[in-house]
């Protein structure tokens, strides 16, 4: 055996899962097609956002209070800052559904939060133009990750404690079977104990039988600039996600001095192929997230002064994917689709996917994110 244990894709989560399974002794093996913290995917853009009162729903808080402790640990590992908490607006009216589930996680698990109205509001954020039916609730364990130096940090740290990365390896091929999983490179052969996929948009490539299932979609970032800086500094100016009609507005505030990060994620469009990811920005792309900052920040000038494109796995209910698949060797693990929201739990996943590998069950409630609930789809 090359590895007890092989990840495939060492991006978010693979990163994560090759520094707790290199925590937990195991040899650990991975596989990455590109370079560790490369933008090809969803780890890149500056910043992403850390929520604990959850919009997709309140069976994540749990996740999200482990994934904190986690971030902390890697930090105190690594002696780099990875997670920021100056507090998260979400912003909306009162019926929409996201407010109602970061209102169900609030009552849930007794959060720390404040809901803002009207003057109030106002006073409080200027930043944010309100209208009438609009509601602020204040995530006081929100802020923001620095995913790229997240990425590095952890591989980084898991070869430090003895794991293996192969760096521009791309796996052609797995073949599981009861004794292990045979990996095959344009260079080689490997052969493994378990195999971990952690290929995000490349995923349905590795399980066809899941490949309805997986979507990649193309996610375009932007940033702006602001009349005064000053007002978007993170002790003035909290991450926030915002609706309006079908629009969602996300961002974070200015780390570097220059720029603010403001970025349409409606529905992103689909990639058909990951390795033809179109990293073009359209014309109307601008306009549209422009107008919405206008609408909306009206502080900041509603012409982007930089783009960028990355890509994510999407699944039909934007839930992930979690475990071992059905219909499949019990050598190969899945920790897939995270839909554009996953990366502010990744340790904690790393975690769940380590004691599935390793213990055969884990202490976390991932229920939501059982392959199980696509099996009428696996033949």
């Amino acid at each position: 055996m090359d590895a007890d244990v092989a990840v495939i894709g060492v991006g978010t989560m693979g990163s994560m899962a090759m520094w707790q399974l290199a925590k937990r002794g195991v040899s650990v093996l991975g596989f990455e097609k590109y370079g560790i913290g490369n933008d090809r995917s969803a780890a890149g853009g500056e910043s992403r956002l850390f929520r604990t009162a959850y919009m997709e729903g309140k069976e994540y808080v749990p996740l999200l209070r482990e994934a904190r402790l986690l971030w902390r640990q890697l930090e105190e590992e690594t002696n780099n800052r990875l997670l920021t908490l100056n507090g998260g607006l979400m912003i909306g009216h009162e019926s929409d559904q996201a407010i109602q589930n970061v209102i169900h996680c609030v009552d849930t698990f007794n959060l720390d939060h404040e809901i803002l109205r009207g003057k109030e509001a106002e006073e409080r954020y200027p930043q944010h133009r309100l209208f009438p039916e609009d509601i602020m609730i204040l995530d006081k364990n929100a802020g923001f990750l620095r995913p790229e130096l997240a990425v590095t940090s952890a591989a980084g740290q898991a070869e430090d404690m003895g794991a293996s990365i192969l760096r521009y390896t791309e796996v052609k091929e797995i073949q599981p079977d009861s004794l292990g999983v045979t990996i095959h490179t344009g260079e080689r052969t490997y052969r493994v104990g378990k195999v971990l996929l952690t290929t995000g948009p490349w995923s349905g490539a590795f399980l066809p039988k899941l490949n309805k299932q997986f979507k990649a979609r193309r996610l375009v970032l932007t940033w702006f600039a602001a009349k005064d800086i000053t007002q978007f500094y993170p002790e003035k100016f909290p991450v926030f996600a915002r609706m309006r009609n079908d629009f969602r507005l996300t961002g974070a505030p200015t780390l570097d001095g220059t720029m603010v990060k403001a970025s349409n994620t409606k529905t992103p469009e689909l990639v058909k192929d990951p390795e033809q990811l179109n990293r073009n920005v359209k014309v109307e792309e601008i306009r549209e997230v422009g107008e919405a900052v206008k609408e909306l920040i009206p502080d900041l000038n509603p012409d982007p002064v930089r783009a960028s494109v990355y890509m994510d796995a999407y699944t039909p209910d934007d839930h992930s994917v979690v475990g071992f698949l059905p219909n499949m060797s019990e050598n190969v693990l899945v920790a897939s689709g995270f839909s554009g929201h996953g990366f502010k739990m990744a340790p904690v996943i790393g975690k769940v996917v380590t004691e599935l590998l390793v213990d055969g069950k884990t202490s976390h409630s991932i229920d939501h994110l059982d392959p199980e609930r696509y099996i009428e789809n696996v033949t």
